[in-house]
């Protein structure tokens, strides 16, 4: 099978999904001329012109409200919020709006609005624009949220979005775009909601997404040379959340390590955590324990950086004290 990476899979999935469905367009800061700013987009504005792929102004309320209004129209529209440090911009309307119409309505109209955005550190861009913020999401019943490691994840699951009835956040590791992973050539779809285990193992289970599922295989890999089999467990998507894989990795390894990039307090592990302490708590020979990015801004520093997020080295040392 062919290898490409994160970026191409998921401007494949883009270019697929336009020429299936000629309600689904793009827009968003600099997606069409420029590509995006991380080139998901690139080459797509020169096949579909300015009417199937769009640049907007500056301003992420307006993209939202911009796409809001096209999916209850009719559309399926996918909006480009440059950095997840500007989701807060556009709360009014993915929050009060997109995420509670087709509630509201009784289900009489549906919100197929797909939003893509980038999260995490690594670049050493700092506090505006390094963020990890897929906690605030998951607390808004009526969206969902998808955060892919692979790029067979990437595409598969970035298709199923557009596809989606429902509002999507999708957000994309920034240090991610050009990894490279096996990605079929014909069209496949991951349905939302799935877990999938990336590595099978016995001793104790490791609970992760997005940039941290690569981390965690290579601490998996470093420990099954001292005879710690790990078992990696990728969300893929965080709301709604795959509880039955959970569990059942829980009931195999009886121990859990939870290894996210967003704040620890308030986090994503912590409701993770709690799901396992509500369907699998007799089944720990162990206490749940978490691994996550500090409770501090993303610092500039490239060395205080680094302090502030799990890394490989202090997955394996937590896998060791969860055994322990």
């Amino acid at each position: 099978m062919r290898e490409i990476s994160y970026r191409q899979a998921l401007n494949e999935a883009l270019n697929e999904e336009l020429v299936r469905d000629q309600t689904v367009f793009i827009a968003g800061e600099d997606v069409a001329i420029y590509g995006g700013a991380y080139g998901v987009t690139a080459d797509l504005w020169k096949k579909y012109g300015d009417e199937r792929v769009k640049d907007t102004p500056i301003s992420e309320s307006a993209i939202v409200g911009v796409g809001l209004g096209a999916a209850l129209t009719g559309m399926r529209p996918v909006v480009e919020i440059m950095y997840i440090d500007f989701i807060p911009l556009a709360l009014e309307q993915i929050n009060n709006q997109a995420a509670k119409i087709r509630y509201m309505f009784g289900g009489k109209c549906t919100v197929p609005l797909t939003i893509r955005t980038e999260g995490g550190a690594g670049r050493t861009l700092g506090a505006h624009h390094s963020q990890s913020l897929e906690s605030w999401l998951i607390h808004i019943p009526g969206l969902k949220v998808v955060m892919p490691a692979t790029p067979y994840d990437a595409k598969g699951l970035l298709k199923s979005s557009i596809r989606d009835n429902n509002p999507v956040v999708f957000i994309e590791h920034k240090m991610l775009y050009n990894s490279k992973g096996p990605v079929p050539e014909e069209e496949y779809l991951i349905p939302i909601g799935q877990a999938d285990i990336k590595r099978q193992g016995r001793d104790v289970t490791v609970i992760t997404y997005s940039r941290m599922v690569l981390f965690s295989l290579q601490a998996a890999a470093t420990l099954e040379k001292e005879g710690v089999s790990v078992e990696v467990v990728d969300l893929r998507t965080l709301l709604p959340m795959d509880i039955d894989t959970i569990v059942a990795s829980v009931r195999k390894t009886h121990r859990v390590l939870i290894v996210e990039e967003d704040c620890k307090t308030g986090g994503t592990g912590a409701e993770i955590g709690m799901l396992i302490m509500e369907h699998a708590f007799d089944e720990l020979d162990a206490p749940v324990k978490r691994l996550a990015g500090a409770d501090v801004p993303m610092p500039k520093s490239p060395v205080l950086e680094k302090l502030a997020i799990p890394d490989p080295e202090r997955i394996c040392q937590a896998i060791r004290e969860v055994l322990q």
